[in-house]
């Protein structure tokens, strides 16, 4: 069958479009992916090997310093895989490591405890300072999303709304500013609840308390993108 020109402009026109839009969905799949491993290596692992080390009778010191190295693998497998050495794996290694020494010095457990608050707080003051920048920091946050979804073309197109519409750079501002205030709020809130509560019941609730926050987060994110058209 002989194909029109018309019928062959349409085909080069949808096989691209097509391509994009499978790499769209196996990049949003990596994405997902990397959640998950996020979420168990760095949440569910640590908190269960505390409180199985805990049932098994070991000391509360180290538990934690034992549940806190369950995730140097991973980290360490990141910083590999991905052949560079990249900010926040190596962060959270130093902190890991700073925490497990302040805490031998004091001999206080609660010093790992509020290891990651150190971490939200540091974050939410950066995201913060980022608001007095030419590019805010969901300008930068949005960029690998849009050119998943639209490719170079579209999010050069995203990205010139800053120059030319007023609105636009008021909703990056304020979700930026949303981010960076309940990220540094977060890390206040665990601090207390670190010296505050029981030791043993300071890791359920202080990783409860921040998947509730994530979630919010989340949530007002999409709806705030999408009412603001700021979705693509």
């Amino acid at each position: 069958m002989i194909m029109t020109p018309e019928e062959t402009g349409t085909t080069e026109r949808t096989a691209p479009s097509a391509e994009a839009a499978r790499s769209a969905k196996e990049k949003s799949a990596a994405l997902r992916k990397l959640v998950v491993q996020q979420l168990f290596f760095e949440l569910a692992l640590p908190l269960g090997g505390y409180y199985g080390l805990r049932a098994a009778g070991v000391g509360q010191w180290t538990a934690l310093a034992v549940g806190s190295v369950l995730a140097l693998p991973w980290l360490v497998y990141g910083i590999v895989k991905r052949r560079k050495v990249e900010m926040m794996p190596v962060f959270t290694l130093l902190l890991m490591v700073v925490g497990a020494l302040m805490s031998l010095v004091t001999g206080d457990p609660r010093v790992l405890l509020v290891r990651d608050s150190w971490l939200n707080a540091l974050i939410g003051f950066w995201v913060l300072g980022t608001l007095a920048t030419r590019r805010p920091f969901m300008m930068t946050a949005a960029r690998s999303v849009v050119l998943a979804k639209v490719g170079e073309e579209g999010w050069r197109a995203w990205e010139s709304r800053w120059d030319t519409q007023p609105r636009f750079r008021h909703d990056i501002r304020l979700i930026t500013a949303v981010w960076g205030a309940v990220l540094t709020l977060d890390a206040g809130v665990r601090v207390v609840l670190a010296y505050t509560l029981p030791l043993d019941l300071v890791p359920g609730v202080s990783t409860a308390q921040w998947l509730v926050v994530l979630a919010g987060l989340l949530v007002f994110h999409n709806r705030f993108v999408t009412r603001s058209g700021l979705k693509v």
